[in-house]
């Protein structure tokens, strides 16, 4: 089975809490806090693996979940770090965020890895708090929550030429005859449904990768017959082999001009590739008119070949190899062509805004406050009064009035609530 695209979710670990703790030892009864640290959470990682051919092991296994931190202990023992995991994927595998697809990593190596979902820090306990104005901290910080992210993994070839052309036009033939594959051939289209691996050795000893493309249909850039499945696979590719049927069955011409809108459509620098325009099925009768009409309506080089006979086989191969020699390797995701506006208010972004949720109901929201409220750890007084601290210097109280708080009000911040009062 050939899977070019998943979807998997992978989520990080959780860091573990910081330690509120003392010393109580009968040699230093008054030994001071001893507390430790959280450990960090587990990373999630993406890894390029040569052991891996296809994405078929992520059609049911699609979450991978790291462990959480261990808590810090008592006399100054750190909890223990989570161990890290690797998931695999084949060479050839582009990730996207499925949120909003947008571009994550290209893994076009072996070994080559990504850290996808950072592990949550671990929190610091008391004993990290100490100092000549507290002596004796009552307070620690919870670890902070690790990543979550959802993926979208797409597998595509690294061939070096790809084989091109509707269905049916003697593609798998080809590829069957100059490499080791033994690809599927049928009188009926789309015979071959999955891209076929070739390496093909020419007689001064040289070779490069030959991919035998699914046919490709007008309308294949919207998602018709197999298109987006053939077009992703050979954006990897640096040469194209173009074969057009002089059988007679179809207009060769128009066969050309149809593939050629779908690479344009299509984009990602398609229609930029070299190009070997290969005329097959040249044992056909008639064929030798159809092919020197269809040359001069295009006005270019065509290789005229039979694959009963291998006329001209060779010749389509050391072509590729010339074409290859001097070929640009182009990316497998396009920048989008936005014009750049530096925002000078990024970095001075407001650490929170309040919504009211109805007349005596208000929300506490933003990224930064809610990223330092889940490190205080409310279980003690002090823990409580280093929050209401916070939020006094941060402006909260001045914001609530100037929206009209009035005294018995709620405020909401995350899953925490309490009462206004002026």
């Amino acid at each position: 089975m050939f899977i070019d695209r998943a979807i998997i979710e992978a989520r990080s670990g959780k860091g573990g809490n910081g330690r509120i703790a003392f010393r109580r030892e009968r040699s230093r009864p008054k030994g001071g806090p001893s507390g430790g640290n959280g450990g960090r959470g587990g990373n999630v990682y993406l890894r390029c693996s040569s052991k891996v051919g296809t994405l078929v092991n992520f059609k049911h296994s699609k979450t991978f979940i790291a462990l959480d931190g261990e808590n810090g202990d008592i006399k100054d023992m750190y909890g223990h770090n989570a161990p890290d995991i690797y998931i695999d994927l084949p060479i050839g595998t582009v990730v996207f965020l499925e949120e909003n697809h947008q571009f994550v990593c290209d893994l076009d190596e072996d070994g080559k890895t990504y850290l996808i979902c950072k592990g949550g820090r671990g929190g610091r306990g008391n004993a990290a708090f100490k100092s000549n104005r507290n002596k004796t901290p009552k307070i620690a910080e919870n670890g902070l929550p690790g990543e979550r992210k959802r993926l979208i993994l797409e597998l595509k070839l690294l061939a070096d030429v790809g084989i091109i052309g509707l269905p049916s036009v003697g593609k798998s033939t080809f590829i069957n005859i100059v490499s080791n594959v033994k690809a599927e051939i049928g009188d009926y289209d789309f015979t071959t449904i999955v891209p076929n691996l070739g390496v093909t050795y020419l007689k001064d000893g040289s070779s490069f990768v030959l991919a035998d493309m699914p046919g490709l249909i007008k309308g294949a850039h919207l998602g018709k017959g197999l298109g987006l499945m053939f077009l992703r696979h050979i954006e990897r590719t640096k040469v194209l082999i173009h074969m057009v049927d002089m059988s007679g069955k179809r207009d060769p011409y128009q066969d050309y001009c149809d593939i050629r809108n779908e690479l344009s459509a299509y984009g990602m620098h398609l229609i930029d590739r070299p190009e070997v325009i290969v005329a097959t099925k040249m044992d056909e009768e008639g064929a030798l008119e159809r092919f020197n009409k269809f040359k001069n309506q295009i006005n270019k080089e065509v290789i005229p070949i039979s694959a009963l006979t291998n006329e001209n086989i060779d010749l389509v191969l050391y072509k590729c190899k010339e074409l290859l020699e001097h070929a640009i390797t182009y990316p497998v995701y396009e920048e989008k062509d936005e014009e750049v506006v530096y925002d000078a208010t990024k970095n001075n972004e407001k650490i929170f805004i309040i919504e009211k949720e109805n007349e005596h109901t208000f929300v506490i929201k933003g990224d930064r406050v809610l990223r330092t409220y889940s490190l205080i750890n409310l279980s003690t007084d002090e823990g409580m009064m280093r929050l209401i601290t916070y939020l006094n210097k941060i402006g909260v109280d001045q914001e609530l009035k100037k929206m009209g708080a009035q005294d018995g009000d709620i405020v909401k911040l995350s899953d925490f609530e309490f009462e206004y009062f002026e």
